[in-house]
């Protein structure tokens, strides 16, 4: 700059903007009364000689006014507006006192504004407003500012100015401690004096009092006694602050965030005390424990002096209403109608009568003595035979809130017990958030796939369901994020499992077991026509008059397109038929409704499986075992063949239970050959190789050992075994043949397949007489002891089939 201390200037992007020198203004200054001017009107700024200003300009008035002055090189006139909020100043809007002005340079900025650089030129007083269209303008009468020279008063208070302004840089965090410096280099008081007084604090009315005393010394004096007073504000602000941080070091935190809450609140008003006080009359009609009830007091007092800003806030008012939305001691009434429980078990589940039975016979215990602890029950089964849906049918017999949670993949123990509140993001376990949701302590909670759930580094969850499944503990089942004991005790928990033995052996100690078996082909029957045909054609938008099916069509979709225990792969194939007779309707194709064996096989394909299984033409060595699987019963066929060499060899991708198992097969024969009419040197001199087929599947397990003695013996004494014949049991190097599990699944299998006699271990003759009559009608069981009896059993004998123990 020239004559003039480098001060006046800012830095916009990359560009320095500097004001004019004092040539350059003396040059620009007027002398006498003008015409019509520009006039610049600013909101919430004020404009003083010998400074430049950066101006945002947004107003189309503005913006044209701008523009042309910079275009033309005119000086404007700049005023401030009364009241920043007008729009449209008017006369009465303006203050009367202003600055010539001149644009040094105009910078584009966003959304069509733009940033303008004017220098303060002289002082002016405006005469009159001659227009406000297209801008505002006016004539103008210029003045001129006294400045005192030798004055020494002015000097004295022009350097203290100067003292102060640094020191209230220096107190002020806000502003760089560049501009220190920048004052102190200061020489030119007239100069100093404009700008201290157009950074001062202070309202716009006080500015342009300071900007009309055209007299420097006064307008020094008062810049002075205006800077004391900002600088004692600032002085008084660095005591609090610094008094703050003494009470900080010698207190609390928990005070310092109460300070900080009751701040807020008068800052606010009652808003968060209005908040505090609903959670208080929340809790005042909530019907809890007592123990409850001062935890909760104890916890609103802690959320209280909270800073909502901080996290902590938001997972403490969570945690606060979750406590008011758990339903504490709020239960159903149970009804106890057991003719009308029994109705719904059977409009629900056709069959399953023994496990009917057992669940009528809880429910009855429950009506005698009301208080007593709801039973863990565990109902385990093939997939797809109800075992989730009886759940849901015991909540509707006895009123209860119906609740499921799946357990299939579970790993994390949290997931159960919750995570602590001390993290971010806790959460109560699925458990509360269940009994949240039900809005009830004593509803029917369904824990589904029992047996499936897994181990984790996490934590093993079935651990953390020990307690939940326990009577004798879960009265005070503890949760992590509730941190407070919560009554289960008269939660009727239903687990249910496709195989019972996957679930860890403590958990299973604590359950009321209830197996369920698979369905018979008639059983399956009638849960089509009376369940799965009328949920579908709901479920498809067909009436029962656009599809008909005969029973004996279901029975061939049973046969010939399902092979299961339950009915899931059943609904899906009178999906298929349904989903077809819905396209030609939809396409309005000609059909008659009721479905034929050949609308069947053109829907359906090929049958997938043959209605008999067993081998019409069979040869020695080829016999016909029963197999227990997760799904349900199955069965199995077992080959044997004579080879030169010597020994035993088995395929069929056979566990080490079942390897052995032929082993001691081989070696029984081996030892007792005489007694079989077997020439001792057959041993020596061939040997005999077991195949199971479907060798990609795994098998194991003892039962198969009475079938692989008969495979053995029947390839080394060349006798056929019986067509229709099944059999299972577990052998013993002496011969004796013991009970085996999975009889009634066992038995399902062979009447599946059309076999009609059935060779059991003689101890499982009581498992036979536990299943319904119907369900083993025209079946032929024998009950063996010992493997000598089983030749006159299960070879043919001319032509005839020897009869056993009829059902």
């Amino acid at each position: 700059m020239k004559n003039r201390d480098e001060i006046s200037y800012m830095m916009l992007g990359e560009e320095q903007i500097v004001s004019l020198g004092e040539e350059e203004i003396n040059d620009l200054k007027m002398k006498e009364k003008t015409g019509d001017i520009p006039i610049l009107t600013l909101r919430n700024n004020n404009l003083f000689p010998l400074i430049s200003n950066p101006i945002t300009v947004g107003r189309p008035k503005s913006l044209r006014l701008v523009k042309e002055a910079y275009e033309n090189d005119l000086l404007i006139g700049v005023v401030s507006q009364k009241t920043p909020e007008v729009e449209e100043p008017g006369a009465e809007d303006l203050f009367l006192t202003g600055t010539l002005a001149k644009i040094l340079r105009i910078i584009p900025g966003p959304e069509g504004m733009q940033t303008v650089i004017i220098q303060g030129i002289q002082p002016m007083e405006v005469e009159a407003f001659t227009a406000f269209e297209p801008y505002v303008k006016a004539t103008v009468v210029p003045r001129e500012e006294y400045v005192p020279s030798g004055d020494k008063e002015f000097s004295e208070t022009v350097n203290l100015i100067r003292k102060l302004s640094v020191e209230a840089i220096r107190l002020n965090p806000a502003v760089p401690n560049e501009a220190a410096q920048a004052v102190k280099n200061m020489r030119d008081p007239h100069f100093l004096v404009n700008f201290v007084a157009s950074n001062l604090d202070v309202p716009i009315e006080t500015k342009q009092k300071l900007l009309a005393a055209y007299n420097i010394k006064e307008r020094a004096l008062e810049v002075l006694r205006l800077l004391r007073i900002e600088l004692e504000k600032i002085q008084l602000r660095r005591e609090i602050e610094d008094k703050t941080k003494s009470a900080l070091d010698k207190q609390s935190r928990e005070y310092f965030l109460h300070q900080q809450i009751r701040t807020i609140q008068e800052e606010l008003g009652e808003a968060s005390a209005q908040e505090i006080e609903e959670l208080r009359q929340k809790a005042r009609e909530k019907n809890w424990p007592e123990y409850v009830a001062k935890h909760f007091e104890k916890e609103l007092k802690r959320l209280q002096r909270l800073n909502p800003q901080m996290a902590e806030y938001a997972i403490q008012r969570n945690y606060l209403e979750l406590l008011l939305d758990l339903p504490w001691n709020e239960y159903t009434e149970d009804n106890f109608d057991l003719k009308r429980a029994q109705e719904i078990l059977d409009r629900d589940h056709y069959g399953l009568d023994d496990v009917k039975k057992r669940i009528i016979e809880y429910l009855a215990v429950l009506k005698l003595k009301k208080d007593m602890k709801s039973p863990i029950l565990l109902l385990y089964g093939p997939p797809g035979v109800g075992k989730t849906s009886l759940g849901k049918s015991i909540a509707e017999a006895i009123g209860r809130k119906y609740i499921r949670m799946s357990l299939g993949g579970l790993k994390d123990e949290a997931e159960i017990r919750g995570h602590r509140k001390t993290y971010i993001g806790a959460m109560p376990g699925r458990i509360i958030q269940m009994i949240k949701k039900a809005g009830t302590s004593n509803p029917v909670f369904v824990l589904d796939e029992l047996d499936k759930i897994g181990s984790h580094y996490k934590g093993d969850p079935s651990s953390a369901l020990l307690e939940v499944l326990d009577p004798e503990q879960n009265k005070e089942f503890y949760d992590n994020f509730l941190e407070l004991p919560y009554d289960l005790s008269r939660v009727m928990f239903i687990g249910t499992a496709n195989y019972f033995y996957d679930i860890p052996w403590a958990l299973r100690d604590r359950l009321e077991v209830i197996p369920i078996s698979g369905y018979t082909i008639e059983e399956k029957t009638e849960i089509a026509k009376r369940h799965l045909i009328p949920k579908l054609l709901e479920e498809h938008g067909i009436t029962d008059k656009d599809f008909k099916l005969g029973k004996k069509h279901v029975e061939k979709v049973i046969v010939h397109y399902t092979r299961e225990s339950g009915v899931r792969g059943l609904e899906k194939m009178l999906a298929k038929l349904i989903r077809h007779r819905a396209k030609q309707i939809a396409v309005e194709e000609p059909y008659k409704p009721t479905l034929t064996l050949k609308d069947l096989r053109e829907i359906l394909g090929p049958e997938k499986y043959k209605s008999e299984l067993y081998e019409k033409r069979m040869i020695p060595g080829v016999v016909t075992g029963l197999a227990w699987t997760r799904v349900g019963g199955d069965i199995l066929f077992v080959e044997s063949v004579l080879s030169k060499g010597k020994g035993i060899s088995i395929t069929g991708n056979l566990g080490q239970v079942m390897k052995e198992s032929a082993t001691l097969a081989w070696e029984y024969l081996k030892a007792n050959a005489a007694k079989f009419n077997i020439n001792p040197k057959i041993f020596d001199e061939h040997k005999v190789h077991i195949h199971v087929p479907e060798g990609a599947t795994p098998k194991d397990g003892p039962s198969a050992g009475v079938t692989l003695f008969t495979s053995i013996l029947s390839s080394l004494t060349g006798r056929k075994v019986k067509p229709r014949l099944a059999m299972t049991g577990e052998i013993t190097l002496r011969g004796k043949i013991l009970p085996v599990g999975g009889i009634k699944e066992k038995i399902l299998a062979a009447k599946r397949a059309q076999y009609d006699e059935i060779v059991l271990p003689a101890d499982n003759r009581k498992n036979v007489e536990e299943i319904k009559p119907e369900y083993i009608e025209g079946l032929t069981f024998h009950y063996v002891k010992h493997i000598r009896e089983l030749p006159k059993l299960v070879f043919q004998e001319s032509g005839k089939a020897k009869q056993g123990h009829k059902q």
